[in-house]
């Protein structure tokens, strides 16, 4: 069995127009050289030929992942951390101003060291936590003593059960696109809200480094979307597009790890006029920043 993904039509909307676009480098682990191919008809982008779920593992084993290790090492990670503090109070306010709800039942997917789940968890929600690595949920209960479970429990979860469903920088992650799609469709309730955040390859800060913009991530980010993909296919699982919200900070930290990509070294000063440059193209249209939050509705039947 062939380990590597090859595809030849659109993972998103199945289109057999597709063509390479560019080349990145896995800075974060293999050093090796990724394609990635551009969908002509729904703009999506994906890492061609990337490993099967079941050899992706290695190329998350790196001290450097924050995601799954919370390491402070480095200034990056430092000014990471200390931001974070502020998003996650940010992102418990855009789901309660979401879903309307000062309490209620989340499902935190991809929940990585479970900081997200703890915020929401300590504001009085019922949380579920879901993460395949085994490390951070290791630190999920350490830090937080917050149980995530595995991604292969989600198939015994309540349907209708969820009145928010989050996705923080996870759906660029997984290799089952369509069965995540139809399992947020089972299981959020009929006001519930879908929401996700996701890097645009489209932003001002991805034109600038292109090859080098550190949020291509391959081969952990397999599909690289725009704002029209993503839109596209949540109506095709039955989903409409609420809103949009930016992620002014994202624009600084993948300015960060770009310029050292690009440069071998921080440039600080340069991936602050770069990252700023972004905002301020995105200022009044939150599709252009860097990354993107998506707030998701399910269709009504009537």
């Amino acid at each position: 069995m062939n380990s590597l993904i090859h595809r030849t039509s659109c993972p998103a909307c199945l289109s057999n127009s597709i063509h390479p676009a560019l080349s990145a480098i896995d800075y974060t682990v293999s050093n090796q050289t990724f394609l990635i191919w551009h969908c002509n008809a729904c703009s999506l982008r994906f890492t061609q030929d990337v490993p099967n779920v079941e050899k992706i593992g290695p190329y998350y084993q790196s001290v450097n992942y924050v995601s799954h290790s919370d390491t402070k090492d480095g200034l990056i990670n430092r000014l990471y951390h200390l931001v974070r503090k502020h998003t996650l109070v940010q992102k418990r306010k855009l789901v309660q101003k979401s879903t309307g709800l000062f309490a209620g039942n989340l499902l935190d997917i991809g929940a990585g060291t479970g900081a997200f789940g703890h915020t929401m968890k300590t504001s009085g929600w019922n949380v579920k936590g879901l993460e395949p690595d085994n490390a951070a949920r290791m630190l999920a209960e350490k830090n937080y003593q917050l149980i995530l479970d595995t991604p292969g429990t989600i198939d015994d979860l309540e349907a209708g059960s969820f009145d928010a469903i989050t996705l923080w920088h996870v759906l660029e992650h997984v290799h089952d696109l369509e069965g995540y799609w139809n399992h947020f469709n089972r299981l959020i309730n009929a006001k519930g809200q879908l929401i996700i955040a996701v890097p645009n390859y489209t932003s001002a800060d991805a034109r600038y480094y292109s090859a080098h913009w550190a949020a291509y991530d391959v081969p952990r980010h397999l599909y690289h979307f725009s704002p029209g993909s993503m839109e596209q296919l949540g109506e095709k699982y039955g989903f409409e597009l609420k809103a949009t919200y930016p992620m002014w900070f994202d624009s600084f930290y993948v300015s960060m790890l770009s310029e050292q990509y690009k440069n071998g070294q921080p440039n600080l000063l340069n991936a602050f006029w770069q990252g700023l440059i972004s905002n301020l193209k995105a200022l009044f249209d939150p599709n252009r920043c860097s990354s993107v939050i998506y707030v998701f509705q399910k269709r009504s039947k009537n």
